[in-house]
């Protein structure tokens, strides 16, 4: 017990230190990041969750005091600065207190909402044993550069008045900061998660057999070698439909689909990757297939089996997909550190196979489309210029999961009709680009689709869609008026932990089950491809079937 109270003693003598206004601006953040945000969160993520903001509310409240006393405004003194510590210290602590006690219930409240399971594991301590830690190592960093900051104004006391080398010496020490953080530790930090990425990208699955088909990619007679497809690929090339399981289940011929996957490890560019696809696509017949489709995957290298299952089976098989891989990333990691590398291996592959078809008589070549799911859509929707396929245009695109920093979704959700949400906006007279969600809103009435048709399937819950750098200063556009049917009616937009919650969001926006967040069921992509593509013989039963069929 002895030892006990003196390692409480030594703990309260630690925190008693450290100034109130940061104690009390942490306690603040602290608690209202236990809100509930898009996506429900388990105690590990909301403790570091929880910790970064407690740092940031701690910083947040000394620099509020120093700017009040740099800027000479009275300061409370005796009984009144001593009756105001007290009272804002209470009001902090009971905030803390009620959030902790409601933390847990927050979650599952989501989670009901959301048709999720609820919480099993103890939450509140471990969200504590979590915070704590990465709260006072932030702190510490925050030292780190409140002391460059100080050093560097000292400096500057030479040659300018005091509030002026502060002014000076804090945008330096921020830059400074910055600079470190994206070029050093930056660096580093993609050299390691790249080197752990490519280690799972190369492991191969012993109950992954190599195609035996002559004409599938990775088989001994293709021109990409099995190794050299990547973990993603041989999974892609392996998978799917049969040809003898869509003739099945329709009860019609059909046709062996065809996927062409070229890995990372199979080339050193982007335009060498694409050329050896687009010589594998003319090994393997592609440009005699009805429907071409041009797909950039995830950062990983994923291709959604949804996606791909789905158009597929509506086309009978008479398909041909082709992609090439960029990166071992996660997306969300990917769209931070490495956002150019999607863009640059999608434009390579689309000028490769698009320079070819575009020689192609017109009345013998497949109808061309696009596809990319999360930071693949980014790479898609840049992978063409636009005026040089004017005179020639390809046939559509299906992008799900659009990234908050797509530029044309971007533009198309900004320059949406006033009457429609941010998160299902409609873009002009809809003959161009129609949005979609877990209710099918692609039937536009009175509308019709122009020679080039283009569909975002995306959910009102995604993170990696909603997530914007204003969030922390202003509320989204997303939460204003009536909510998408996937978005709690419980989040409320807070200044600077909104922003947090909703960053923290996208590591766990594909968890959630097809419908939800960042992963896409198959009957949502299956409304998507019949709008854009437009395949033959299918009722209405027919399509409730197989949106059916592919749920199991």
């Amino acid at each position: 017990m002895s030892v006990l109270r003196a390692l409480l003693r030594r703990v309260l003598t630690y925190f008693s230190h450290m100034p109130l206004s940061g104690m009390i601006g942490a306690g603040v953040l602290f608690a209202l990041s236990l809100a509930p945000s898009l996506i429900p969160r388990n105690a590990v993520v909301q403790g570091i969750l929880s910790g970064l903001t407690a740092a940031v509310g701690f910083w947040l409240g000394l620099a509020l005091t120093w700017l009040w006393t740099f800027l000479g405004l009275a300061v409370p003194t005796g009984r009144a600065r001593k009756a105001i510590a007290w009272a804002a210290s209470a009001l902090a602590l009971a905030l803390v207190a009620y959030s902790l006690w409601r933390g847990a219930e927050w979650q599952d409240s989501l989670r009901e909402f959301l048709g999720l399971e609820r919480l099993e594991s103890v939450f509140t301590p471990i969200v504590l044993l979590v915070a704590v830690p990465v709260a006072l190592l932030l702190r510490e960093i925050g030292r780190v550069f409140s002391w460059t900051a100080t050093a560097i104004s000292h400096q500057l006391d030479r040659i300018f008045p005091r509030r002026v080398s502060l002014l000076i010496g804090i945008p330096l020490a921020a830059y400074l900061l910055i600079n470190l953080v994206s070029g050093t530790i930056g660096r580093l930090t993609v050299q390691s998660l790249d080197a752990m990425f490519l280690a799972l990208d190369q492991l191969i699955v012993e109950d992954l057999a190599r195609p035996a088909e002559d004409l599938a990619t990775g088989s001994t007679q293709s021109l990409v070698s099995w190794e050299n497809l990547g973990r993603q690929g041989r999974h892609f090339v392996s998978s799917g439909p049969s040809r003898e399981a869509i003739e099945d289940f329709t009860g019609s011929p059909a046709k062996r689909p065809i996927r062409i996957y070229v890995g990372l490890g199979a080339a050193d560019t982007p335009e060498a990757r694409a050329s050896l696809a687009l010589e594998e696509m003319k090994r393997v017949g592609a440009f005699d297939r009805a429907v071409l489709v041009i797909a950039t995957p995830t950062g990983t290298g994923w291709i959604d089996d949804a996606a791909a299952d789905a158009l597929e089976y509506l086309h009978r098989g008479d398909t041909a997909i082709v992609t090439q891989q960029y990166s071992y990333l996660t997306s969300y990691v990917s769209l931070f550190l490495e956002p150019g590398y999607s863009q640059a291996s999608a434009r390579a592959l689309f000028a490769a196979v698009y320079g070819y078809w575009t020689r192609l008589p017109a009345d013998a070549r497949p109808r061309l489309y696009l596809h990319g799911l999360s930071l693949g859509s980014s790479g898609s929707e840049q992978s063409m210029n636009l005026y040089m396929v004017l005179g020639d245009p390809i046939h559509g695109a299906v992008w799900s999961g659009p990234t908050f920093a797509n530029p044309n979704w971007s533009m198309f959700t900004q320059g949406r009709n006033p009457e429609s949400p941010y998160w299902l906006p409609r873009y002009g007279d809809g003959s161009l680009v129609r949005f979609t969600n877990q209710k099918n809103a692609l039937d536009i009435p009175g509308a019709q689709w122009g020679p080039v048709r283009i569909v975002y399937l995306q959910y009102a819950s995604d993170p990696i869609t909603f997530f914007s750098s204003d969030l922390f200063f202003r509320k989204p556009s997303w939460l204003v008026g009536t909510r998408g049917p996937d978005v709690s009616p419980d989040l409320d937009w807070i200044p600077i932990v909104t922003g947090f919650q909703v960053a923290f969001d996208m590591a766990g926006a594909s968890g959630l089950g097809p419908g939800l967040g960042h992963l896409f069921a198959a009957s949502h992509y299956i409304d998507a491809w019949i709008a854009v593509t437009e395949p033959a013989d299918w009722t209405e039963a027919d399509v409730a079937r197989l949106k059916a069929h592919l749920k199991q």
